[in-house]
Protein backbone atom coordinates (compact mmCIF):
# COMPACT_ATOMS: atom_id res chain seq x y z
CA UNK A 1 0.00 0.00 0.00
CA UNK A 2 1.19 3.46 -1.04
CA UNK A 3 2.39 5.75 2.04
CA UNK A 4 0.19 9.16 2.68
CA UNK A 5 2.47 12.16 2.94
CA UNK A 6 2.71 13.95 5.94
CA UNK A 7 0.68 17.30 6.70
CA UNK A 8 4.08 19.12 7.06
CA UNK A 9 5.63 17.23 3.58
CA UNK A 10 2.78 18.25 1.89
CA UNK A 11 2.20 21.94 2.20
CA UNK A 12 6.00 22.14 1.97
CA UNK A 13 5.71 20.91 -1.32
CA UNK A 14 3.13 23.45 -2.15
CA UNK A 15 5.36 26.02 -1.01
CA UNK A 16 8.35 24.64 -3.44
CA UNK A 17 6.24 24.28 -6.67
CA UNK A 18 4.68 27.96 -5.63
CA UNK A 19 8.60 28.73 -5.47
CA UNK A 20 8.75 27.64 -9.15
CA UNK A 21 6.55 30.59 -10.63
CA UNK A 22 9.68 32.88 -8.80
CA UNK A 23 10.54 36.22 -11.49
CA UNK A 24 13.42 36.66 -9.59
CA UNK A 25 17.02 35.61 -10.70
CA UNK A 26 18.56 35.08 -7.70
CA UNK A 27 16.67 33.40 -5.47
CA UNK A 28 13.23 31.68 -5.56
CA UNK A 29 11.10 31.52 -2.84
CA UNK A 30 7.27 29.88 -2.41
CA UNK A 31 5.20 30.63 0.66
CA UNK A 32 1.85 29.00 1.88
CA UNK A 33 -0.22 30.21 4.46
CA UNK A 34 -2.42 27.32 5.83
CA UNK A 35 -4.99 27.53 8.78
CA UNK A 36 -7.45 24.05 9.96
CA UNK A 37 -5.05 21.85 7.39
CA UNK A 38 -6.51 24.26 4.69
CA UNK A 39 -4.47 26.61 2.35
CA UNK A 40 -5.80 30.01 2.52
CA UNK A 41 -3.03 31.89 0.37
CA UNK A 42 0.32 31.12 -1.54
CA UNK A 43 2.78 33.68 -2.89
CA UNK A 44 5.86 33.49 -4.89
CA UNK A 45 8.76 36.37 -4.79
CA UNK A 46 8.34 38.58 -8.38
CA UNK A 47 7.06 41.89 -8.86
CA UNK A 48 4.18 44.09 -8.59
CA UNK A 49 1.36 43.02 -11.33
CA UNK A 50 2.14 45.13 -14.12
CA UNK A 51 5.62 45.96 -13.76
CA UNK A 52 8.60 44.20 -15.29
CA UNK A 53 10.08 41.04 -14.08
CA UNK A 54 13.55 40.61 -13.29
CA UNK A 55 13.90 37.48 -15.26
CA UNK A 56 13.06 39.58 -18.40
CA UNK A 57 14.31 43.23 -17.36
CA UNK A 58 16.97 41.92 -14.52
CA UNK A 59 17.51 43.23 -11.07
CA UNK A 60 16.65 46.24 -9.73
CA UNK A 61 19.32 46.65 -6.75
CA UNK A 62 20.21 49.43 -4.30
CA UNK A 63 22.16 48.82 -1.34
CA UNK A 64 22.93 45.16 -3.15
CA UNK A 65 18.70 44.49 -2.73
CA UNK A 66 16.70 43.99 -5.72
CA UNK A 67 13.67 46.65 -4.76
CA UNK A 68 11.42 45.21 -8.01
CA UNK A 69 10.63 41.84 -5.70
CA UNK A 70 7.88 41.42 -3.61
CA UNK A 71 8.66 38.60 -1.15
CA UNK A 72 7.07 35.21 -0.93
CA UNK A 73 5.43 35.46 2.52
CA UNK A 74 4.68 39.07 1.92
CA UNK A 75 2.45 38.55 -1.58
CA UNK A 76 0.62 35.21 0.43
CA UNK A 77 -0.36 37.99 3.43
CA UNK A 78 -1.39 40.63 0.58
CA UNK A 79 -3.09 38.19 -1.02
CA UNK A 80 -5.34 37.49 2.30
CA UNK A 81 -5.79 41.20 2.50
CA UNK A 82 -6.98 41.28 -1.10
CA UNK A 83 -9.22 38.79 -0.72
CA UNK A 84 -10.74 39.55 3.28
CA UNK A 85 -9.31 36.18 4.70
CA UNK A 86 -8.11 36.46 8.29
CA UNK A 87 -4.15 35.52 8.94
CA UNK A 88 -4.70 34.99 12.35
CA UNK A 89 -3.53 32.03 13.51
CA UNK A 90 -2.54 30.45 10.61
CA UNK A 91 1.05 28.65 10.12
CA UNK A 92 3.41 29.19 7.44
CA UNK A 93 5.00 27.07 5.21
CA UNK A 94 8.13 28.84 3.26
CA UNK A 95 10.60 27.37 1.11
CA UNK A 96 13.34 29.97 2.82
CA UNK A 97 13.33 31.54 6.39
CA UNK A 98 12.06 34.78 6.20
CA UNK A 99 13.63 38.00 6.75
CA UNK A 100 13.56 40.29 9.24
CA UNK A 101 10.71 42.89 7.67
CA UNK A 102 8.43 39.70 6.52
CA UNK A 103 8.93 38.28 9.74
CA UNK A 104 7.74 41.05 11.62
CA UNK A 105 5.11 41.08 9.39
CA UNK A 106 4.12 37.66 9.52
CA UNK A 107 3.90 38.33 13.55
CA UNK A 108 1.45 41.28 13.37
CA UNK A 109 -0.69 39.24 10.88
CA UNK A 110 -0.66 36.88 13.49
CA UNK A 111 0.87 34.15 12.38
CA UNK A 112 1.36 31.14 15.08
CA UNK A 113 3.94 28.77 13.25
CA UNK A 114 6.63 29.40 10.76
CA UNK A 115 7.98 26.13 8.83
CA UNK A 116 10.49 26.39 6.72
CA UNK A 117 13.61 24.14 4.37
CA UNK A 118 16.87 26.15 4.27
CA UNK A 119 18.55 28.84 6.63
CA UNK A 120 19.01 32.37 4.72
CA UNK A 121 20.46 34.74 6.45
CA UNK A 122 18.41 34.34 9.52
CA UNK A 123 18.25 37.85 11.46
CA UNK A 124 18.88 37.78 15.11
CA UNK A 125 16.24 40.19 15.58
CA UNK A 126 14.18 38.31 13.93
CA UNK A 127 14.68 35.53 15.92
CA UNK A 128 14.19 37.57 19.25
CA UNK A 129 11.05 38.34 18.21
CA UNK A 130 10.13 35.41 17.07
CA UNK A 131 10.95 33.90 20.51
CA UNK A 132 9.20 36.67 21.90
CA UNK A 133 5.78 35.95 20.40
CA UNK A 134 6.07 32.16 21.24
CA UNK A 135 6.12 31.06 17.35
CA UNK A 136 6.80 27.64 16.75
CA UNK A 137 9.41 27.59 14.15
CA UNK A 138 10.31 24.18 12.87
CA UNK A 139 12.91 23.62 10.08
CA UNK A 140 11.93 20.81 8.10
CA UNK A 141 13.50 18.12 5.87
CA UNK A 142 11.85 16.93 2.93
CA UNK A 143 12.17 13.12 2.06
CA UNK A 144 13.90 12.99 -0.99
CA UNK A 145 11.83 10.00 -2.35
CA UNK A 146 8.71 12.68 -2.29
CA UNK A 147 10.66 15.44 -3.95
CA UNK A 148 12.15 13.20 -6.64
CA UNK A 149 8.15 11.68 -7.00
CA UNK A 150 7.05 15.40 -7.92
CA UNK A 151 9.84 16.63 -9.47
CA UNK A 152 10.34 19.98 -7.22
CA UNK A 153 14.00 18.84 -6.12
CA UNK A 154 15.91 22.05 -8.09
CA UNK A 155 13.75 24.40 -5.54
CA UNK A 156 14.75 22.62 -2.57
CA UNK A 157 17.99 22.03 -3.26
CA UNK A 158 19.12 24.51 -5.86
CA UNK A 159 22.54 24.63 -7.28
CA UNK A 160 25.11 27.24 -6.05
CA UNK A 161 25.54 30.17 -8.45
Amino acid sequence: MKKRIDWDQYFMIQAALLASRSTCNRLSVGAVLVRDKRIIAGGYNGSVSGDAHCIDDGCYLRDGHCVRTIHAEMNAILQCAKFGISTDGASLYVTDFPCLQCTKSLLQAGIKEINYIRNYHNDEYAMKLIKLKNIRLNQIKLDDNILEQVALDQYIHPKQK
